[in-house]
């Protein structure tokens, strides 16, 4: 046999329970959307234009329209379709954007914790230093928010050997960072099961609009296909769909209208779809672990 995570065993999609979602349908589908904060000069980043020359304000200017304009006009957007999200959150926007906090609050988004900027990466820490940082993650979201985040993702989806294991000692109980199945999977952990949900490594606009330089239409063609496949899938199973956006990408004018035509197509078969938030379906899972793979 080849060497393996170890972290979840092989389950064919033919060999699952059979039941329905709080709604009575078959297909869950969260909307997840990063807001996120960078160290000037300094650590990772994610640029429009590779190279630029240093100090690079042009790069930094892009992030930032997420910040001042563009998270601002998602929030709304998802609103006014009836969509609840979860943000994936840098931290350190509660003290750079405090105004966006309060939008977010004010809507009703989850918060899932995302690291504290989009500078850092979990790869290379020692298990001390991870936990540190989960916690310190954690940490700020109780203060602003009262209560603790249940769901993690990693800033650039980056792990450790101890990232899963560290999950649940830093209060987090599920993860959106994998997308191995279109149902949720249980992942093991020497803390108790860590429970991952389907997370859209393609329908997410920083690998594909801006990692393969795909059109803002064709992005939106991909929701909609994917949506109506999975649709389909799911009148004989349930399963769950997700669908992943960051504000200074698809908050942009020209992104944000094909966004809105892939939204208004998956609202338009609404009866078919419990448009969740990813903390509602956790809850839902583990009030039965048994419809978890």
């Amino acid at each position: 046999m080849l060497p393996t995570h170890g972290r979840y065993d092989f389950k064919p999609i033919t060999e699952r329970p059979d039941f329905r979602w709080p709604d009575g349908n078959r297909l869950a589908l969260y909307v997840a959307f990063g807001i996120e904060e960078y160290r000037f000069g300094e650590g990772l980043t994610e640029d429009l234009m590779p190279g630029a020359s240093k100090p690079d304000m042009v790069n930094t200017s892009w992030r930032d329209y997420g910040n001042r304009v563009g998270g601002f006009r998602l929030i709304d957007r998802f609103a006014s379709r009836g969509i609840r999200p979860a943000m994936l959150l840098n931290t350190e926007v509660y003290d750079h954007a405090p105004a966006l906090m309060d939008a977010a609050q004010e809507a009703g988004i989850e918060i899932v914790g995302h690291g504290l900027t989009n500078s850092d990466t979990l790869a290379n820490l020692s298990p001390e230093e991870e936990l540190a940082y989960m916690k310190a993650v954690q940490a700020k979201i109780v203060e602003k928010q009262g209560f603790p985040a249940r769901g993690w993702s990693s800033p650039w989806l980056a792990h450790t050997e101890n990232t899963i294991d560290l999950l649940p000692e830093a209060g987090f109980s599920y993860l959106l960072d994998l997308r191995m199945d279109d149902q949720p999977v249980f992942l093991k952990s020497r803390s108790g099961p860590v429970l991952a949900l389907p997370y859209a490594l393609e329908l997410n606009d920083s690998t594909t609009l801006i990692g393969r330089q795909t059109s803002a239409r064709d992005f939106a063609q991909m929701i909609i296909d994917e949506f109506d496949e999975m649709r389909m899938a799911a009148r004989k199973q349930p399963l769950v769909m997700s669908i992943v956006v960051h504000s200074f990408i698809s908050g942009q004018p020209f992104r944000l209208a094909a966004l809105t035509a892939a939204l208004d197509h998956i609202v338009s078969h609404r009866e078919e779809v419990w448009l969740a938030q990813p903390g509602e379906i956790e809850a839902f899972v583990r009030a039965d672990p048994g419809r978890a793979v």
